[in-house]
Parts: C-alpha cells; structure tokens; sequence
C-alpha cells in the first residue's frame, strides 16, 4: 500500500458521496504536470513532512472508472463510462482529482503533430482507445492500443560492468555507459551518464562477460572498469538537467537497443547530443 505516501489523496477519497472504483494515475502536479522524477520524491516516503507535501503536490488523474454504487460498469461501453467518469467529477470538484483529456481528431495526420508534441506535456504517448470498448483485464489487444514516442537514442561505449542477480549473477551484465565529454578529439574525456540492465540476448550478455573479464583495468569491490571498446545503442524515454550526476543528465528508463559492433569508440556520441536531446524536447520537436 502506498497510502501513507499520499495522505492529501486518501482524504479526497474520504470526502467522496459515493463509492466508486477509478482506473488512474498519480502525479505530481503544480500548474502543470511535473517530471516523474519529482513524483519518485514522494515513493516510499511514509509520513511526509509538511515541506515535502508543500514542494512536491500531487494529484490523482482519473482515465476510467470501474464501479459506481455497487455496479460494475466494466462491461459497459467506453463511451457509458466516460459520461459516469465525467458526471462524477463534475459533482465532486475536487482539486486533488482530474480527470483525463480526451482528443477528438479530424485526420490521423493532425493526431500525428499532436503525438510529435507527447514530451513537452511529459507523456509518453496517446492511448487510443475504440469508443465502444469494454473495460478488459490483462494486456488485450484490439480495442485499446498504446502509441509511445520512439525513444531517444545515444551510442554510447561501456565504461564498467557489474555482476547481475538472479540467474545472472554470476554474469557481468549490468552496465554503466559513457560518451564523449566533448566533440574535441584533443581534450575529449569520457564521461558516464546512464547505466542499463537490458535488452541484450543472453548470448550477447555471455560475449560481454568475456570481454569484461579479459579486458579489465581495475576492480572496485563487484565493480570492474573495462577497456572503452563495445559500443551499444542506448534508449531511454525522457532527460533532464541533474545536479546528482556527473554528466551533468539524468535519463529515465535507459536500456540498450542494440550492439553496434559497426561503430568504433571514436564515433560514439558526446555531451552536445544530450544536450541536443534536451533542447529538441523542450522546443517540442
């Protein structure tokens, strides 16, 4: 339960008149939509202090409702839902509870410019959903389908490797990535910036364990430092400016794309990419 991380919210549900089930999301909110990593402030946080409620607000944004006074309206049509959801709010109005957009669209061309637009509003795409759809449990396809934003993408160069866990834990598979400080070829460092856990094969994750222990500069406990030499594609959803990190970005949900045996270390990219990342998302491109 994440209650106790959320007090303002479970009083919003305790003033409500009727007993109803919500489909939804929590975010934190102040005259827009905040970046996930400020939510992440207020997980696990039991009690939080009254600066921490002050700094970081949030809300709950309602997308569908499930049940109202005792009937399950799963069955029901999306568009008999929505006129519960929308008639529900609208007698409560309550600050800390919204309820979702909705998009109407002339031509899929228009709903294309709007999705290019996902990451200035901080989302990471559009649900599109049939208007006579049920409520479906479990990954059903057909009726809903989610329409994510390409990731953005880095070349980047392993920098150090770390036993994983599990049935991996006697494999270097987690890793730390690193790219150019710089375009200089004279003064260029490497500095790292995102660490990844996923979306090698388990056949490449066996050759990068090789390449790791043949290939190691120093150990620092379960942590290895490796010659700058295997260059992958790193994805990630969303960066920012951090103060915590040594690049300078922090970026959300990394995972490698692909090995590019292709590309040597010399043409991995540098800090003007991130920075370029970071620009093209704030200008909505």
């Amino acid at each position: 339960m994440i209650s106790d991380s959320f007090p303002e919210l479970v009083s919003a549900g305790e003033s409500f008149n009727e007993d109803v089930l919500l489909d939804g999301e929590i975010i934190a909110y102040k005259d827009s939509i905040e970046p996930f990593e400020q939510l992440q402030r207020r997980l696990g946080r039991k009690q939080p202090s009254k600066n921490m409620l002050h700094k970081v607000p949030v809300r709950f944004i309602a997308y569908d409702i499930l049940e109202r006074n005792g009937k399950d309206l799963r069955k029901e049509s999306l568009k008999v839902r929505r006129n519960h959801l929308e008639q529900f709010i609208h007698q409560h109005q309550l600050d800390r509870v919204m309820i979702s957009d909705t998009i109407k669209m002339d031509t899929w061309s228009h709903l294309v410019d709007l999705h290019k637009q996902s990451r200035q509003y901080h989302a990471e795409g559009f649900m599109i959903k049939s208007i006579e759809s049920q409520y479906r449990e479990g990954r059903k396809r057909g009726d809903w389908w989610k329409w994510k934003v390409n990731p953005m993408t880095v070349d980047a160069v392993l920098l150090y490797a770390n036993r994983g866990s599990g049935r991996r834990a006697n494999l270097y598979s987690d890793y730390t990535f690193a790219v150019w400080s710089s375009d200089d070829k004279e003064s260029r460092t490497l500095l790292p910036f995102a660490k990844a856990y996923s979306g090698l094969t388990d056949k490449e994750i066996t050759e990068v364990d090789k390449f790791v222990k043949k290939n190691t500069k120093e150990r620092f406990g379960p942590v290895r430092s490796v010659v700058p030499q295997l260059v992958m594609e790193i994805g990630f959803e969303d960066i920012r400016k951090s103060t915590r990190h040594k690049s300078g970005f922090a970026v959300r949900f990394p995972r490698i794309m692909r090995w590019r045996k292709d590309k040597p270390l010399d043409e991995i990219d540098s800090m003007d990419r991130l920075q370029y990342l970071l620009d093209d998302k704030q200008g909505g491109g």
